[in-house]
C-alpha cells in the first residue's frame, strides 16, 4: 500500500455564498508526480492555500507528509518546498542575492545542486528579478525551491502562460533532480501533462471529478466504434459507461468510461449485430473534454489510489 504525501478529509472551502472547494477528499501517493487539472476557477488554488496552510478550511482537515496541514509552519517547512504563479518576489534582489538569502534558512541546503540549477536553467545571477521574464522568474524560485531538497514540491499553475520550450525547461529541470520527492503541481493547461505526471485529477466546481493513475485512465477511457450488418437506431437505455453516443447509418462511436476488453465488446454485442469493432486509446485532454460536456456525470466513476 502507498503511504500518501498528502491526504485530506472532507475538506471544504466557502467564501459567504460561494462553496470554492466541496467535500475533497484527495490523496496524493508518495514518490509520483500528481498533475492536479481542471479550468480556471474549478478550486485548485484555494485547495493549494490550504494544504500549504495559507487558507483556512471552513470545514475537513488535511494531512501533509503524515502532519496536519493546519501546523506547517517553522522547521516543518524546511520538507515542503512552494511555487506559485502569484508569489511576490523580492523584485530588488539579483538572481545570485535571492538564493543566498534563501540559504540559511535551509540546513538541508544542497550548493552543489543550486549550481547544477543555476546552470540548467541558464539563470543569469547578476540581473535583478524585476528585469527577468516570467519564464526566468519561475525558474529562479523553482531553484531555490528545489536546492534544499524538499520531501514534497507543489507547484500552483508553474507552466501557465509560458511558452513550451520554457516549460519543458522547467519540467525536465524538476524531474532530473535525484532523490525521493513527490510532486503536486496544479494547471489548466493540458499540452505537457501526459509526459511526465504519474497520476491525475480533475476538479471542477470545488470537487474531485477523478483520480487515478494515469497509465489506468488511458486503460479505461476508450473512444469506440462499431460497424454493424443493419442500419442502427440509439438504444433506449445505453449502459451507463457510454458517452456522446452517435449513431449515423450502420454504425456508432462512443467513449467508453470504463474500457473492458472483453465485458465492453460483449456488452456492445448485446445491442448490436456488430460486423467490426474497434478501440483506440485518448490523450488526457480528450478525457477532461468529455468529462466536461457529459456535465462530469463520470463522478460515480472517481477513483482514488
Amino acid at each position: 500500500m502507498h503511504m500518501q504525501a498528502i491526504e485530506t478529509f472532507s475538506l471544504t472551502k466557502r467564501f459567504r455564498r460561494v462553496v470554492a472547494v466541496d467535500d475533497l477528499n484527495l490523496r496524493v501517493p508518495e514518490g509520483g508526480v500528481y498533475a492536479l487539472m481542471g479550468p480556471n476557477g474549478a478550486g485548485k488554488t484555494t485547495l493549494i492555500r490550504m494544504l500549504m496552510n495559507l487558507l483556512r478550511p471552513t470545514s475537513g482537515h488535511a494531512l501533509l507528509l503524515g502532519g496536519d496541514a493546519s501546523r506547517l509552519r517553522g522547521k516543518r517547512l524546511e520538507s515542503v518546498g512552494y511555487v506559485s504563479e502569484a508569489q511576490e518576489l523580492p523584485d530588488w534582489l539579483t538572481v545570485g542575492a535571492f538564493l543566498s538569502y534563501w540559504r540559511p534558512f535551509y540546513p538541508t541546503w544542497d550548493v552543489a545542486l543550486e549550481r547544477r540549477l543555476v546552470s540548467r536553467f541558464g539563470l543569469p545571477e547578476k540581473q535583478k528579478l524585476r528585469n527577468l521574464s516570467r519564464g526566468m522568474r519561475m525558474k529562479a524560485v523553482l531553484a531555490g525551491a528545489m536546492s534544499y531538497r524538499p520531501r514534497l514540491i507543489v507547484l500552483d499553475e508553474l507552466l501557465s502562460g509560458l511558452d513550451p520550450m520554457v516549460r519543458d525547461d522547467l519540467i525536465q529541470g524538476l524531474l532530473d533532480v535525484d532523490g525521493e520527492k513527490t510532486v503536486l503541481i496544479s494547471s489548466h493547461d493540458l499540452a505537457e501533462v501526459d509526459s511526465f505526471a504519474s497520476h491525475v485529477g480533475y476538479m471542477d466546481a470545488g470537487r474531485l471529478r477523478l483520480s487515478e493513475p494515469v497509465s489506468g485512465i488511458h486503460l479505461r477511457f476508450r473512444n469506440v466504434q462499431v460497424v454493424c450488418t443493419t442500419p442502427l437506431t440509439l438504444p433506449q437505455t445505453p449502459p451507463p459507461e457510454w458517452l456522446q453516443l452517435v449513431v449515423e447509418g450502420r454504425s456508432a462511436k462512443w467513449v467508453e468510461i470504463g474500457w473492458d476488453p472483453e465485458r465492453s465488446v460483449a456488452r456492445a454485442r448485446e445491442r448490436f449485430c456488430i460486423e467490426q469493432i474497434t478501440s483506440s486509446a485518448m490523450t488526457l485532454r480528450q478525457v477532461f473534454l468529455t468529462m466536461a460536456r457529459a456535465d462530469c456525470t463520470v463522478d460515480a466513476k472517481v477513483k482514488s489510489q
